[in-house]
């Protein structure tokens, strides 16, 4: 698709989805990075009549660019490791598939390690951004359950700790979006309250909770649950466990690795049935080894085999480790293997995160006033081009 860049604006035309539904001929204005018009290409804005119309896209379909609030690496990087060098490599090679936002996300750690992550995606963010934009980050741990570590190290799991967050607010005010955690445990409901009053999420995951205390949880504000099914207490008939509990209680979004390894389709299909189509969110949770073959890898400071493209510890093969799943990948089997509509995978994958960061009025939907973070698929749901604030990326 060819893209006019003009001191007075942009124009992009194609089949829009917008908030309103799928538009056939549908066009995208852009103006200083901001979306001015969205929509039937007859009542573009009179102001744009005067820039060069762009080559019309045959076929082409332009929808929301991707927000993924759970991903631990790529391209051989580790979020707990990587220097600014290695979160801008990451976060281009995840622009590449779609992604317009992100949260580096963190394994269960000491607190040292962590500290370190902060200070580096902190001045990460001071900077100009040229890739995916990390809108902050998304403590994984160390506040999870020792009986369900999943991928994460045994040996750094705490109780939630109320004063180190107090500390890292502090230090890095509005930094961390996301905080994932064992509601059952010691110190949990403090934790929980305080991070909802300063409009970050509490998330559940990596827990051991009987479905009566994620209840009491979600009255304390806990809103959202990381990779729904996976380290978690099953459903039973007789005690729904947290998963019956996520899937129950409106109050709790549904994150979801849709790569067909962590998630069976039916389960998804069911997930969104009870959910609705605003309770879902769709994420990669994806380690250093996404974009790359298989072979001995890390997640954190454990080792992980890549087999087949999937990631498993290396003393534990039962324990999968992240995915090395992309955003254009889990978004197409929402749709071809769960049976989501478009309209319903777009907001799994855009707007309900949008809404998760608090962001929905900036992102997450081509509207006017929200930022051109915009994709172009073609008929078979191919990313054929990514704009981040307007700008194209080249890959």
């Amino acid at each position: 698709m060819a893209e006019v860049n003009l001191e007075r604006g942009q124009l992009l035309y194609g089949i829009v989805l917008t908030p309103e539904g799928i538009v056939k001929n549908g066009a995208i204005a852009v103006q200083d990075g901001i979306i001015i018009y969205a929509g039937e290409a007859q009542w573009l804005p009179e102001a744009c009549s005067s820039w060069p119309e762009s080559e019309r896209v045959q076929d082409g379909l332009l929808i929301p660019g991707f927000v993924d609030v759970h991903v631990h690496g790529g391209a051989g990087h580790d979020f707990m490791y990587a220097d600014a060098k290695g979160v801008s490599e990451a976060a281009a090679f995840h622009a590449s598939n779609g992604t317009t936002t992100m949260l580096v996300t963190t394994m269960t750690a000491s607190k040292e390690a962590i500290d370190r992550v902060l200070a580096v995606v902190n001045a990460y963010r001071s900077e100009d951004m040229p890739y995916a934009q990390v809108a902050g980050v998304h403590l994984e741990g160390p506040f999870i359950s020792p009986k369900w570590p999943g991928a994460q190290n045994p040996e750094h799991i705490v109780p939630p700790n109320v004063e180190w967050l107090e500390e890292w607010e502090r230090s890095y005010p509005g930094l961390i979006r996301q905080v994932t955690l064992a509601p059952e445990r010691e110190g949990a409901e403090a934790a929980i309250t305080w991070l909802r009053r300063r409009g970050i999420t509490a998330a559940l995951g990596h827990t051991d909770a009987a479905y009566e205390q994620v209840i009491a949880a979600a009255d304390a504000g806990l809103n959202q649950a990381v990779h729904t099914f996976n380290q978690m207490t099953p459903l039973h008939h007789r005690k729904p466990g947290t998963a019956g509990a996520v899937l129950s209680d409106e109050r709790i979004r549904a994150e979801v690795i849709a790569d067909g390894i962590h998630v069976h389709p039916a389960a998804i299909s069911i997930l969104v049935r009870l959910k609705g189509p605003e309770g879902l969110i769709l994420i990669t949770d994806a380690m250093s080894a996404a974009g790359l073959s298989d072979g001995e890898y890390a997640i954190g400071d454990l080792p992980v085999k890549v087999q087949d493209g999937v990631a498993r510890l290396r003393d534990n093969p039962d324990a999968l480790a992240g995915s090395t799943l992309t955003m254009i990948k889990g978004f197409r089997y929402l749709i071809q293997e769960a049976g989501l509509t478009l309209e319903d995978a777009s907001r799994a994958a855009s707007l309900n995160p949008a809404i998760s960061l608090g962001m929905e009025r900036s992102i997450g939907s081509l509207e006017t006033g929200k930022r051109a973070d915009i994709l172009l698929l073609d008929g078979a749901l191919n990313l054929r081009g990514v704009w981040i604030g307007g700008r194209r990326q080249q890959f």
